[in-house]
């Protein structure tokens, strides 16, 4: 039988190994590789094309979320589970859009993370029970309850997330410029269209907002 190949992504190494471990103790599956970033997931699973990417949300330099839709243009016949710590109705709505089949929170692994990934080999999707009931109750109040959640986030370009992202990364706004090889005034316009778009009045309720749906850690 040819096993299922599984790739952790986690920027922490105690959580890889434990992942790895549990996964690694079901019989037909094999842990193919590890990615401890956004862009070295991408390149692993450009390589190695698994069967299930298990992928956290908070990663440095570019996020989980970020690196989701890539991955899936890398390597189309993966899926895309997300183990994260966070959980918000505009998190779980942005996952969905990138492209992710299933959502389990950090809490719930012990719990969810085998059946998640056993619904994931079969193509079919797993949500964490909390999650489960948003994405039910936004389907049941119709597609204006969606967009009334998702519009903040729909309307940032990636390029905004990544700013925000390495704001809330308390880079400067020169740190921000090189890494991303553009203008300190570019940076400031993109951060003041994405404060302006969220409804938002300082930097630190920006830092906030990328806590609270998962771009970066606390």
């Amino acid at each position: 039988m040819t096993p299922l190949r599984l790739l952790v992504v986690d920027d922490h190494a105690v959580v890889r190994r434990g992942v790895r471990a549990l996964l690694e103790s079901r019989p037909g599956w094999q842990v193919c590789g590890e990615a401890v970033d956004g862009q070295d997931a991408i390149q692993k699973a450009a390589e190695l094309k698994p069967d299930i990417v298990v992928l956290d949300i908070s990663l440095p330099g570019l996020n989980g979320l970020e690196a989701t839709s890539r991955i899936l243009k890398e390597s189309p016949g993966s899926e895309v589970l997300i183990l994260t710590m966070h959980h918000s109705e505009e998190l779980a709505q942005q996952v969905i859009k990138a492209g992710a089949r299933g959502y389990v929170l950090k809490s719930d692994a012990d719990q969810s993370l085998v059946a998640a990934i056993d619904k994931l080999s079969q193509h079919q999707t797993f949500f964490t029970s909390r999650v489960a009931e948003f994405v039910l109750d936004s389907g049941v109040k119709g597609e204006n309850a969606r967009h009334a959640v998702e519009d903040p986030s729909r309307r940032m370009t990636s390029r905004e997330r990544q700013i925000v992202q390495l704001v809330a990364e308390a880079r400067s706004t020169k740190e921000v410029a090189s890494k991303l090889g553009i203008s300190v005034k570019t940076v400031e316009a993109h951060r003041t269209n994405v404060m302006r778009k969220l409804h938002l009045h300082s930097v630190s309720e920006l830092v906030r907002y990328a806590i609270r749906n998962g771009m970066v850690e606390p």
